[in-house]
């Protein structure tokens, strides 16, 4: 057994001993090792993600999307770093800061760093720093459930000693003998894939921006808390005794409730101001229609009363012009009678 070399096994699932070699393979006399490809395939998988989500869900180009990734990766990986030199120490010079082939990430460090990438780069670029952080987190929950395969692949970032069924064997070139350990490196995995399946779930029903990065923090930050607490090479505050990594991860899933919570409860109050304001425009509208109706229905009964006194005063007219005729017959026939009467007199003279 060389130095790189892990033997695992899995007695509980049947799964009997095999050797695991950390280095991949050997350039030009550097060693490769699988711990940086598989961090990097992570990488990879989580800007795919991020990009595809960011033009269909919050319509951010693809061009934006790379912008921010360089600049994430680098602010990831300094801010990994920095977190893991800050409460691990074991550093004398700057060649040891910059040394990560031998190890000394931690993902926290590399979440904070990328935060402070993304809020730099969406001012600068003008981008809703919100749409971006729902685009990316669930994409960082993939390369976080593949990254900790690298940890497979070093026999490291495990728990303490159990029996539990699916516990895991280590034998290494150090240890004597075989130790049967919690596998909190797939404890890990397994808790990411669930997350980034519900995150997925919930982008669906997304109420406002920033919600999808809040959840992501709530559930990364409830499965840390618990699997933090079964890890043997957790970096603690001082001579405290108390796990950083796990302190944080509650804090922030705590922070990160809360403020989901308010956010929602002021997405609903406004939906339901909004709800209400429309409800009263078309109420507003009814009665407009109503009262136009009616104003309507008032000129037209106006009209037809002109109407019809327009009608009677020509009747009344017809009327008195037939009256008139009739008078004006009747003198004629008067007139005409006593002319007749007057020649019959004078005839009976002769």
């Amino acid at each position: 057994m060389t130095n790189h070399e892990t033997i695992i096994s899995f007695p509980g699932l049947g799964i009997g001993e095999f050797s695991v070699n950390s280095v991949a393979f050997t350039v030009f006399g550097i060693s490769i090792a699988w711990y940086g490809i598989i961090i990097v395939l992570g990488m990879v998988a989580a800007f795919a993600y991020a990009a595809w989500r960011a033009k269909k869900s919050e319509g951010i180009s693809f061009d934006d999307m790379l912008d921010y990734a360089i600049f994430l990766i680098i602010s990831g990986i300094v801010g990994a770093r920095l977190y893991y030199v800050a409460f691990h120490g074991g550093v004398s010079s700057f060649g040891d800061l910059i040394n990560l082939r031998s190890g000394g990430l931690a993902i926290y460090g590399g979440v904070i760093g990328g935060a402070i990438a993304a809020f730099i780069v969406t001012k600068v670029k003008k981008l809703s720093f919100a749409k971006v952080t729902d685009a990316v987190l669930p994409g960082v929950m993939i390369a976080q459930a593949i990254g900790r395969w690298g940890n497979f692949m070093n026999g490291e970032a495990h728990g303490g000693v159990t029996e539990l069924p699916w516990r895991m064997g280590l034998r290494t070139a150090y240890s004597d003998g075989t130790i049967y350990v919690h596998p909190t490196f797939l404890y890990e995995s397994l808790w990411n894939v669930i997350g980034f399946i519900l995150l997925n779930i919930a982008y669906k029903k997304k109420k406002f921006g920033g919600e999808i990065a809040l959840m992501y923090v709530i559930w990364y930050g409830i499965g840390r808390t618990m699997i933090e607490g079964l890890r043997t090479d957790s970096l603690y505050i001082g001579g405290s005794g108390i796990r950083v990594s796990q302190l944080l991860a509650a804090l922030s899933a705590l922070a990160a409730l809360i403020a989901l919570l308010l956010l929602r409860h002021r997405a609903l109050t406004s939906s339901q101001t909004a709800k209400a304001g429309a409800a009263s425009g078309t109420a507003d509208d009814s009665v407009s229609a109503a009262a136009s109706v009616s104003d309507s229905a008032s000129e037209s009964d106006g009209a037809a009363e002109s109407g019809e006194t327009a009608d009677s005063a020509d009747n009344g007219v017809t009327a008195d012009g037939a009256e008139n005729a009739a008078a004006e017959q009747s003198d004629d026939e008067e007139e005409n009678g006593t002319t007749a009467a007057s020649g019959s007199d004078n005839g009976g003279e002769e």
